[in-house]
């Protein structure tokens, strides 16, 4: 299975707004366990506690290259392959519904068919990023994507990440025909189920077209890229109670989203490479 690369990359993608919150529980950091009192059998099983996010939280986006994070962060996202930040909130960004670019190759070799592909039986590429669309459309797809990208979601959990982010669910809207909104919930509904049984929050990545159907997927929080600059910060914090990371890359945006909810809401200014403190072109500001 490839290792995902870790690369500066800006990812602006439709508005996920990602879903209720699961009833997480277990005092003193224990999983809480399912029991019937009137069942003869033991206990059926342990369910992993999930922690969810503040949002009261300082964020720093760092999904290209992890570097320290400035004094007063307490949350902090990165690539599945970095390692979290000692004591802080991690959420683990995971390209969940594409092809990383440098990973092509692997999927052609051991998984061509779990490619989507056109008519003429090629590729079908997200041409912003150069990544091939993972096929969701058949549940026994699904269901194998399920086992090798939720081997992801379990390295997250074994890594010391408190959540996970699932990136490019709207990659219907790129597929020209070949996928539907129905197809990446059904995958993502999966992915989320794994993330829970691995004590895992699990986060809606953009795309305001499934908030209808955040609770039927089991999304806890959302991690929304330029809401201010789209006016859809609100749509998120209303779901989530908050429970929102934000995201902006334009000066606009990010007055927008700090005058509107920055009050109520982690909002982080960040450059569209994501670079790391002491690049030229890094920006890190908080509302």
């Amino acid at each position: 299975m490839p290792k995902q690369s870790a690369v500066s990359f800006f990812r602006r993608r439709g508005v996920v707004v990602a879903g209720a919150a699961v009833v997480v529980a277990a005092a003193l950091g224990v999983g809480l366990v399912l029991t019937n009192p009137f069942a003869d059998g033991p206990a059926v099983k342990s369910v992993p506690e999930v922690e969810l996010p503040s949002g009261d939280a300082v964020f720093d986006y760092q999904i290209g290259r992890p570097y320290p994070p400035a004094k007063g962060v307490t949350a902090v996202s990165r690539d599945r392959s970095a390692e979290p930040a000692e004591g802080l909130y991690n959420v683990c960004y995971v390209n969940a519904f594409q092809a990383q670019p440098d990973a092509l190759d692997w999927w052609e070799k051991h998984h061509p068919d779990l490619i989507l592909r056109d008519e003429d039986r090629r590729p079908v590429i997200d041409e912003d990023w150069d990544e091939a669309l993972l096929d969701t459309s058949t549940a026994d797809k699904r269901d194998r994507l399920a086992g090798l990208v939720g081997a992801w979601v379990d390295g997250c959990a074994e890594s010391g990440f408190q959540a996970v982010e699932l990136d490019n669910l709207d990659s219907y809207e790129r597929s020209g025909g070949g996928l539907t909104k129905a197809h990446n919930a059904a995958f993502a509904k999966l992915l989320a189920d794994r993330g829970h049984a691995a004590g895992l929050a699990v986060g809606q990545k953009n795309t305001t077209d499934l908030l209808p159907d955040r609770e039927r997927i089991g999304f806890d929080f959302a991690v929304a890229e330029e809401c201010g600059q789209y006016d859809e910060c609100g749509a998120y914090a209303e779901a989530y109670a908050n429970r929102v990371f934000v995201i902006e890359y334009e000066d606009d945006g990010f007055r927008r989203a700090c005058a509107g909810h920055g009050s109520e809401l982690p909002v982080v200014q960040r450059d569209l490479d994501v670079a790391a403190r002491g690049a030229e072109e890094y920006v890190f500001r908080t509302c």
